[in-house]
């Protein structure tokens, strides 16, 4: 089986296929940045197929798992792999073929999913958006953890479908939001002190920022300020931090898919994730 685990050695190749598919292969590509590809300095496996030395595809395997450039015969081969032991990730996100293709090959190992999602838009604007930016969206202050923890928390219930406070009170997911915060990553827009809007870079490349956790108080939704709130963020995402800003949403979510085609994101092909 011409699957296998890659180390430092092998760093050029790893960023090489990364570099054909920049949007899907991000998360993976930010975790070889921090920690490089050796498997003790981070919390995870990156492992290569191809013949001989060749590298060409990538499946991040750690707490979640993400296949990259992964053909039909590489994902029957990760497939092989990664059900010979027990399910230790949390999901499996990427590009749409190739999860549901590992999925189909894993359920019977792995299953059942709290949830699958099979077709999720993923989404890239590489340019000034369409609408003006609202001046009132802007980085979230250190001191302000403590007004945006309740937003992040509604916004992962509801997107995830599971309350991040459920394992450790939320301890761990706090930390995550204040890492945040600290990184200059996560936006918002107050309004008596509390948030109406929130959105965060949660993976940054040096091809590309990934937006996650985009939330619009419920009481405000349906009234137009997502739209420029969104192109607040891409406007100084682009200006400071990557050439291009992503994002892969619900298929079912059609608000939230009008938002971003009024701010200017163009369609980059469809993500899909398996939820355990």
């Amino acid at each position: 089986m011409p699957v296998r685990a890659l180390g430092e050695g092998e760093r050029a190749a790893v960023e090489r296929v990364l570099d054909q598919d920049p949007f899907a292969g991000a998360q993976v590509a930010e975790r070889v940045a921090t920690h490089g590809l050796s498997w003790w300095r981070s919390d995870g496996r990156i492992y290569g197929y191809g013949g001989g030395r060749r590298v060409e595809s990538l499946c991040w395997s750690g707490a979640h798992v993400v296949p990259v450039c992964a053909s039909g015969p590489a994902v029957a081969a990760y497939a092989d792999l990664l059900g010979s032991g027990p399910r230790a990730c949390s999901s499996i996100i990427g590009r749409a073929d190739a999860v549901l293709g590992l999925w189909e090959r894993l359920a019977g190992h792995w299953g059942p999913a709290r949830d699958v999602r099979p077709h999720q838009p993923l989404l890239v604007i590489d340019g000034e958006p369409a609408v003006a930016p609202d001046p009132e969206v802007r980085l979230v202050r250190p001191d302000e953890v403590d007004a945006l923890f309740p937003a992040a928390v509604a916004m992962y219930t509801e997107e995830v479908g599971v309350s991040p406070l459920a394992d450790d009170n939320g301890r761990g997911y706090r930390r995550r939001v204040a890492e945040l915060v600290k990184g200059r990553r996560a936006y918002a827009r107050f309004v008596g002190g509390e948030v109406v809007f929130k959105a965060e870079l949660a993976i940054v490349t040096r091809r590309t920022a990934q937006v996650q956790g985009v939330w619009v108080a419920p009481h405000l939704r349906g009234r137009g300020l997502a739209t420029a709130a969104m192109a607040a963020v891409v406007h100084d995402a682009l200006r400071r931090v990557a050439p291009s800003v992503s994002l892969y949403v619900n298929d079912y979510n059609t608000a939230a898919r009008r938002v971003y085609a009024n701010c200017g994101f163009q369609p980059a092909g469809a993500f899909a994730t398996v939820l355990f």
